[in-house]
């Protein structure tokens, strides 16, 4: 790093541009990694950006009275030139304590435990809570033109289906009849306009069968003495018992606070046993009426009426105090329905926050039955998703230990709480909500107590305890990875390691390493650290580590990639540890790099695509939005990039984009397809792409149609059917990354139907137009036709021309012999860890060479940090093999927790369990 870069820093006194917290630092004398030539440029680049934090700072002085009193306020630690620019220093970078218990970390399966949870759910108050959950699991409110009370089509995630009790196990996937739920449409129209009066009533039509009048006011109401005292046994008791009541024909009734007009009714449910034809004010009546005199059946007739007509926030929040006087379930279920699924702006309303924060309130809550662990469970993940650090989060998660009983729920909830204490740095409380959770047998929430140790002062007792954690535990990765925080030189160097070997996809290491390589100068090493995890794990604070290296290097290009790259994963992040909008870097790093027309950023997207650069691609596809940010096309081919990236999160929110600036009702229908897909409502999403090719013919509605058929395709016709919706979608207009696509899909039905020479064609063309991944179909041909070294050559293609290039390594292993194939999955997981056939054909070379403990061990080694359905299945066949029963059988029960209906570990779970029960003795 040249001198004068440094000396520039030190000349623009940013005492001046801002102050908080040091988080960045920067080597003087940093460059053993190689750079740019110093220049003119970094002088250039560094002033615009201390420009903006300057700017910044004006931007929020008016949070204070005077400067004096804001440097009073908060510490003035930026008198070092390099707090601004840099990198973050070793001994300021921790890794954070997840919130969660160690457990599932795939999106897909954790959403299918929601809907499985919902689909047995038997009660109205789980049902009314999962199904929000799922809503709000696929951000629905970001959907442009979707009500919160808008049903899906699907019986689980109806609201008004959440509102009736019962499991039907043959209704979990049956489509939504909603309109079965309403009111009857023809006896509204009769009844509209019309009061309950005593000219209404079935009394009148039948003759005079009146023989009681109830006296209010100067109203006489006439009823039947029957029929009102079969109402209740209170009622019984009055008209029929010893009380004096039971003598008189009229009965004074004005000290029981019920209208005329409220005793009118009840004769009339009396009789009809209905009160669908009333007005809502009169139901409230009847409500109040029916648990002063115990009416069991016109309170649940007058609570399910309420309950149908609250259908938005204003109602909810008018109606849930009463329903909570009252204790009416269904209607304060039907109000807590609404907020639910209208999180998280319900969230910021004031009345809701203290309905859901208050101790007194989740006390009526429980009178009711409607306060619970799983309530208190989804209001808490939603806010601290929402703020961790807020006065709302901890308030719900002091509620949710309030309903915590069982073990399981007290560790989530104690760590849990420790963890946003420990963010509020409110380390002492945190230091015993950890302790509360170990208590409770949760070994991770250790971890929480060694940090809030550490930063209370007390270093030697935090790594005393995470030493003996190791020690007393089958050790894992984090285990390693939290001691190394409290230990210095070659002592956490080893343990950094460690930790990586145990388990690759911890950040932190990665993340340690890489800054202490800049420390010594060595910028290269250190951007090749970052790029290992960047590889197969793509995360912000990577990328912006990254970044700042490029930066560094006035590499700004490359800086530039990454910061568009991190904002399509999260676009508010802030980078400089909150100081500055990452858009506003973009803007600042434009200025230093060539500026490129839309037609220019398409050439790139095509090269990017064909070098199956993914990183790439995404940081072009964000320059074009930022030019044409309404262009749903774009925001489609964004989200395809970000799934290849495993990041479903942020993929999901790009097809909602998608939908939402979508053009055409036929172009939407497709995105909400594939949201139906991602959901995995297989039949809803077809009949989507079906309904948009009735409106017009489209590549994209035809390829979704074909993508999800092929996936159930079982037989010769249903294949030749998917083969002639592709071969439409390649006649309709689109672009040659998607039709690349195509054709390798038609390509790959092609083989299944034993067209080799079809397929050939299919691959060949879309290599032609650069579709890069054609390479390995190609191989599959030449595998199929018995040219192994030809299929073999076709993979070293892709690997030379792909950046992202571990699943060919993968792929190239089955072309070779098998030291060759050993080296090209050492390749593969090197690259990506998270790949689990390599993992698997180094076990089962083991199991055929007889060393079953390290066959076994090899996959264990990958399910400590993947839990992988065929990897527990492979490991659960060793261990029945070596006659481990009981390992065998625990390891099936995990792979059917992810999978219930797996046929293979099915059939494995059954043998295994009678050779089980023939091994005992008798």
């Amino acid at each position: 790093m040249p001198q004068h870069f440094f000396n520039t820093i030190r000349s623009l006194k940013m005492t001046d541009g801002c102050n908080g917290t040091q988080v960045y630092s920067v080597n003087p004398n940093a460059g053993g990694g190689g750079g740019a030539a110093s220049g003119g440029s970094g002088d250039k680049f560094f002033q615009h950006l201390q420009d903006q934090l300057r700017a910044n700072l004006v931007m929020s002085k008016s949070h204070y009275q005077s400067l004096s009193q804001m440097n009073n306020v908060i510490p003035s630690v930026l008198t070092d030139a390099s707090a601004l620019f840099g990198l973050p220093q070793t001994d300021l970078i921790e890794p954070q304590i997840d919130p969660y218990l160690k457990g599932l970390t795939d999106p897909k399966l954790y959403r299918k435990c929601l809907q499985l949870a919902r689909q047995h759910a038997f009660d109205v108050h789980s049902k009314v809570v999962l199904s929000a959950w799922l809503r709000f699991e696929r951000r629905d409110d970001e959907l442009f033109g979707v009500s919160a009370m808008d049903c899906c089509g699907l019986s689980p995630e109806c609201p008004k289906c959440s509102l009736v009790s019962g499991y039907n196990p043959e209704s979990v996937t049956d489509p939504c009849l909603c309109l079965g739920f309403g009111r009857d449409e023809d006896m509204e129209a009769k009844l509209e306009g019309q009061e309950c009066s005593t000219s209404f009533s079935v009394g009148d039509e039948e003759g005079d069968d009146y023989d009681i009048w109830f006296c209010i006011g100067d109203d006489e109401v006439k009823c039947n003495r029957f029929k009102i005292a079969s109402l209740s046994r209170p009622f019984k008791a009055m008209l029929y018992g010893s009380f004096t009541e039971s003598r008189r024909d009229r009965i004074y009734f004005a000290q029981n606070g019920i209208s005329a007009k409220a005793m009118k009714a009840a004769d009339v449910f009396s009789r009809t046993k209905r009160v669908d034809s009333f007005d809502p004010n009169v139901v409230f009546e009847l409500l109040v009426l029916a648990n002063r005199f115990c009416c069991d059946e016109l309170k649940c007739a007058c609570d399910a009426y309420l309950a149908s007509v609250v259908d938005d926030m204003e109602s909810a929040v008018l109606l849930i105090e009463f329903g909570l006087q009252e204790t009416a379930y269904l209607l304060v279920a039907a109000c807590l329905q609404v907020f639910l699924r209208e999180i998280p702006c319900s969230m910021r309303n004031p009345n809701v926050l203290r309905l859901f924060c208050s101790s007194d309130v989740r006390e009526k809550l429980a009178l009711v039955g409607h306060a619970s662990f799983l309530l208190y469970s989804f209001l808490s993940y939603a806010a601290m998703e929402e703020d961790m650090k807020s006065n709302t989060t901890v308030m719900l998660l002091e509620r949710m230990v309030e309903c915590a009983s069982l073990n399981w729920q007290k560790q989530l909830a104690f760590h849990q709480l420790g963890c946003v204490m420990l963010e509020r740095k409110e380390y002492k409380d945190a230091q015993k909500w950890f302790e509360a959770a170990v208590q409770e047998g949760h070994a991770y929430s250790l971890v929480g107590v060694a940090r809030a140790k550490y930063k209370r002062g007390h270093k030697y007792k935090a790594y005393k305890l995470m030493d003996s954690l190791i020690s007393d535990n089958r050790p894992c990765g984090w285990m390693y990875q939290e001691r190394s925080l409290y230990c210095s030189g070659k002592e956490k160097i080893m343990d950094l390691n460690t930790a990586t070997e145990m388990d690759p996809t911890l950040s932190y290491p990665y993340k340690y390493r890489a800054v202490s390589m800049l420390e010594e100068d060595k910028i290269g090493p250190a951007i090749s650290e970052i790029n290992k995890i960047i590889g197969f794990k793509v995360s912000p604070d990577c990328l912006e580590l990254r970044a700042w290296f490029l930066i560094s290097l006035e590499d700004y290009e490359g800086a530039l990639r990454d910061v568009r790259a991190l904002l399509t994963l999260d676009p508010q992040y802030m980078m400089f540890h909150g100081k500055l909008h990452g858009e506003q870097l973009v803007e600042l790093l434009c200025r230093h790099v060539p500026q490129c027309s839309q037609a220019d950023c398409w050439m790139q997207l095509y090269d990017r695509w064909s070098s199956v650069d993914d990183i790439g691609s995404l940081a072009v596809v964000h320059h074009m939005l930022a030019n044409d940010p309404g262009k749903s096309l774009l925001r489609f081919r964004q989200s395809l990039l970000l799934l290849r990236l495993n990041c479903h999160k942020a993929a999901m929110r790009s097809l909602r984009m998608a939908r939402n600036h979508a053009a055409s009702k036929h172009e939407r229908l497709v995105y909400d397809g594939w949201v139906l897909y991602d959901m995995g409502y297989r039949e809803e999403a077809i009949a989507k792409a079906e309904e948009s090719i009735s409106i017009q013919r489209s590549f994209e509605a035809y390829f979704l149609k074909a993508y999800i058929l092929s996936e159930t395709t079982t037989d010769t016709e249903s294949s030749f059917y998917v083969i002639q919706l592709l071969e439409e979608a390649l006649r309709c207009p689109s672009d040659g990354l998607r039709k690349g696509q195509a054709l390798s899909n038609l390509a790959s039905i092609y083989i299944d139907v034993n067209k080799l020479d079809q397929a050939v064609d299919c691959y060949m063309n879309a290599l032609n137009i650069k579709h890069t991944r054609a390479h390995q179909g190609l191989a599959r041909v030449y595998h199929l036709q018995n040219q192994r070294k030809a299929a073999y050559d076709e993979m070293s293609k892709l690997i030379e021309k792909a950046r992202d290039n571990a699943s060919a390594y993968e792929k190239r292993s089955e072309y070779c012999d098998r030291e060759m194939a050993k080296s090209d999955l050492r390749m593969a997981t090197r690259l990506d860890p998270l790949r689990a056939y390599p993992y698997r054909y180094r076990a089962a070379i083991l199991m055929d060479d007889h060393k079953e403990a390290e066959a076994i061990a090899e996959l264990t080694r990958a399910i400590d940090f993947k839990l992988d359905l065929q990897l527990i299945h492979l490991r659960a066949a060793f261990y029945d093999s070596t006659g481990d029963y009981l390992s065998a059988i625990k390891d099936c029960e995990a792979a059917l927790c992810l999978d219930p209906g797996h046929a293979d570990t099915l059939e494995l779970y059954q043998k295994t369990k009678e050779r089980a029960n023939e091994q005992q003795p008798t």
